[in-house]
């Protein structure tokens, strides 16, 4: 990188009205994340500390998000359009001290760091006062058109709203992609300038082009060709592509890294997620947030992941759902096992069909292979837990915890009533409600004596 200093200002204020929600824009997701996240990533070891944000619509909401950008955030009290965004900011980016201020849209999600970096470098190096990049695209939408006069030296960015054929001729096909570098000392004085003369009644960053032309600066526009990579998102049609394209290259990266992926073209993993070479997953399936996938883990399809931590050796099968939760070495879970946060297997243990478990640590080789809730625990190594088991930690007021210790046995359709503890070696019939402590080595029986009746029928 060119030795020199910068800022990066993202414009994040606007509500999104095309999107058809009630979040910002900036908010919504693509493989679990929000389309913010991409930008800062993208910027985070580029710019470090010097990131500012400007929010608008639902600014708590991002600054919710993104707790680490709080002291870069600018509030846009009115959405008057990019240009009032930056005039809005602008004090930030004197008081940082920068040379060049670098400017992009919040809702260019696969925008990357070599792109920043590349753009930055060469309008350091031609000496520009104002440099922006631009796109050909497929389809030219509302995207901002370039005009260049006949020695292909950029005039102006005319807004679609404001486009006149007439006045400019036909569309080159080349438009604005929103990624600006700004000399800070040469736009000082153009900011004042700006109005809100046009269609839309916004003042326009696009504008500026226009006034150092006048000025007779340094203005330059890079043209990316027909790249993905700097596309906008302003349509759910849009977001889903995006997806879509990320989607693709996350895959193609782990594939090239030697993780084996089935049926690829439906496994969905997200940006965070670290899956280890030797791992196998088999889509469809969904691994997101800050997941681990260690080497010799098989996962199998339909599995949901989110902030899990999988071991090696471990296999998931499928239908199975794990949040915020710990899968020890060689353990097993499902089909169609759900863990929720908090819940930890260790090693070599086991949850089968249809076992739900929460904020519980199962020991070494436990199983429990059918349809059971095990909620609010600590079961000890060894022990087996009968299918229909059901911890009853909540009493609709409070959650209380249920201690069972090492090679228990725990027969078919027992209710364990919270608090309780189970002492190691215990035995528990097939049907019982337990509600007291159970010492170790003991049996407890706790059901209803049968009773035999004969019937009344017609015959009788």
């Amino acid at each position: 990188m060119t030795d020199f200093s910068a800022c990066a200002l993202v414009l994040a204020a606007g509500k999104g009205t095309r999107m058809y929600s009630d979040k910002p824009k900036v908010l919504r997701t693509l493989l679990g994340e929000p389309m913010l996240h991409y930008v800062y990533s993208a910027l985070d070891t580029v710019f470090e500390d010097k990131i500012y944000t400007v929010v608008g619509f639902g600014a708590e909401h991002v600054e919710a998000a993104f707790p680490d950008y709080k002291s870069g955030f600018v509030l846009q009290k009115e959405q008057l359009g990019t240009g009032h965004a930056l005039q809005t900011a602008w004090s930030s980016v004197q008081e940082s001290g920068c040379e060049y201020c670098f400017i992009i849209n919040g809702d260019t999600p696969l925008v990357n760091k070599v792109t920043v970096l590349d753009f930055l470098d060469a309008a350091v190096k031609d000496k520009t006062d104002l440099s922006f990049l631009t796109i050909t695209p497929d389809e030219e939408n509302q995207f901002g058109r370039v005009i260049r006069d006949k020695d292909l030296k950029v005039k102006a960015i005319v807004e679609a709203k404001d486009y006149d054929e007439s006045v400019y001729g036909p569309p080159s096909g080349e438009v604005n992609a929103g990624i600006y570098c700004l000399k800070v000392s040469a736009i000082d004085g153009l900011l004042s300038r700006l109005n809100n003369e046009n269609k839309s009644g916004e003042y326009y960053i696009t504008d500026l082009v226009d006034l150092a032309v006048e000025s007779e600066m340094n203005v330059t526009a890079v043209n990316c060709g027909n790249s993905i990579d700097l596309m906008g998102i302003n349509t759910p049609y849009e977001l889903s592509k995006a997806e879509s394209a990320l989607r693709f290259k996350i895959v193609d990266d782990l594939l090239r890294q030697g993780v084996v992926v089935h049926n690829c073209e439906c496994a969905a993993v997200g940006p965070k997620a670290e899956i280890a070479p030797g791992a196998e997953i088999t889509g469809p399936c969904e691994i997101f947030g800050k997941s681990v996938i260690s080497s010799g883990c098989l996962v199998e399809s339909n599995v949901f992941m989110r902030d899990a931590f999988i071991a090696e050796g471990a296999v998931i099968h499928s239908f199975s759902h794990i949040e915020k939760s710990e899968v020890g070495v060689g353990c097993s879970v499902g089909p169609y096992g759900r863990l929720r946060p908090g819940a930890v297997l260790e090693e070599g243990s086991k949850v089968g069909n249809f076992v739900e478990v929460k904020k519980s640590r199962l020991g070494k080789g436990v199983k429990a292979s059918h349809l059971t809730y095990l909620g609010d625990s600590e079961i000890g190594a060894g022990t087996n837990v009968g299918a229909g088991t059901i911890t009853c930690n909540y009493d609709g007021k409070n959650k209380f915890k249920t201690i069972i210790g090492e090679n228990v046995f725990i027969g078919s359709n027992t209710a364990i009533v919270a608090p309780v503890e189970v002492g190691a070696g215990a035995l528990i019939g097939a049907g019982s409600t337990i509600t007291k402590k159970i010492g170790e080595n003991e049996l407890a029986v706790a059901r209803g004596k049968q009773v035999n009746i004969r019937r009344h029928t017609e015959k009788s």
